[in-house]
């Protein structure tokens, strides 16, 4: 039985892949590897499996056949082992987490700290990073995200909370300043703006209206880093604009002031993603769980 799974695997592989290439990346092998590996597989079988040219490879009909029925056994192979790992009352092996920098140092990494104080037999490996990962791709098992999500028809979702942006400063900024109360008092203040490539972000809120405003503030200094926004605001140096539960987090040590809260125009939504699957490993619903029960005590919604 096991001489009929050789090779299947990298098959499948090569086939998802597109290219013998990017498959011995993806499997962590040579090119010609992979090439002796599903050369071996057809004389095995007998058969052709790829139309192989010096640009790419194509399924012969046979070949279409045979990968239909091995990616059919290979998703009852995974679903089998999904099946004797849920049987195991605690979550085990290693759980590839991608997280957003900010969101993910704050929020995101105590959780699963605390995870992995629970569960010894689990390990956890953490991304930091603000870009969007393609789960499938770099073989991530849940990743956080904030804002719309865009592929909902391979990723499964639960919903952690909302960030929305609220305003403030350091007590030292406000002594020497003053508060702004309404909208037009935010003119004249100096502002810690955000800025990408060189392109400052204004900052809009809603009145009481609810029609949409830009304040007009002076953006004397700009950063690309949300933490290195509140750092500054910190020590005085102007009003600053954060997410929500960063703000709350300063406001609760007393470095800085809310002038104006949740007053952002549009309110993003913050999920927990992963690749559907017929079967969710418990390793990965373990973190999911976690995640959706703590974070909403770090005051999201």
């Amino acid at each position: 039985m096991a001489d009929k799974l050789d090779g299947v695997a990298v098959f499948v592989q090569v086939i998802e892949a597109g290219s013998f290439t990017l498959a011995a990346e993806r499997m962590h092998l040579t090119r010609s590897a992979v090439g002796k590996v599903i050369a071996r597989l057809e004389e095995r079988l007998g058969a052709r499996l790829l139309h192989r040219t010096t640009r790419s490879q194509t399924l012969t009909e046979a070949g279409r056949a045979y990968y239909d029925r091995c990616v059919r056994a290979l998703a009852e192979l995974d679903a089998a082992e999904t099946e004797l790992e849920s049987g195991h009352t605690r979550p085990r092996g290693r759980l590839r987490v991608s997280a957003p920098l900010a969101f993910g140092h704050h929020c995101v990494a105590p959780v699963l700290f605390g995870l992995a104080h629970r569960h010894p037999e689990l390990q956890i490996d953490i991304s930091f990073s603000d870009r969007t990962v393609d789960l499938v791709e770099e073989h991530i098992d849940l990743a956080v995200r904030i804002g719309e999500l865009r592929d909902s028809t391979v990723l499964a979702a639960r919903r952690l909370g909302v960030q929305d942006q609220s305003i403030g400063a350091a007590p030292s900024y406000l002594a020497r300043h003053g508060t702004p109360a309404d909208i037009d008092d935010f003119e004249g203040h100096v502002g810690i703006a955000y800025s990408r490539a060189g392109v400052v972000s204004p900052w809009r809120v809603l009145d009481a209206n609810g029609v949409e405003r830009e304040l007009r503030i002076e953006p004397k200094l700009s950063l690309d880093d949300i933490q290195a926004i509140a750092g500054a605001g910190v020590a005085g140096l102007g009003l600053v604009q954060l997410p929500c539960w960063l703000m709350t987090r300063y406001v609760a040590t007393g470095e800085l002031v809310a002038v104006r809260e949740r007053c952002g125009v549009r309110p993003q939504g913050i999920h927990a993603v992963w690749p559907k699957t017929p079967y969710l490993p418990s390793k990965t619903r373990c973190a999911i769980d976690a995640l959706v029960t703590e974070i909403p005590l770090l005051n999201l919604d």
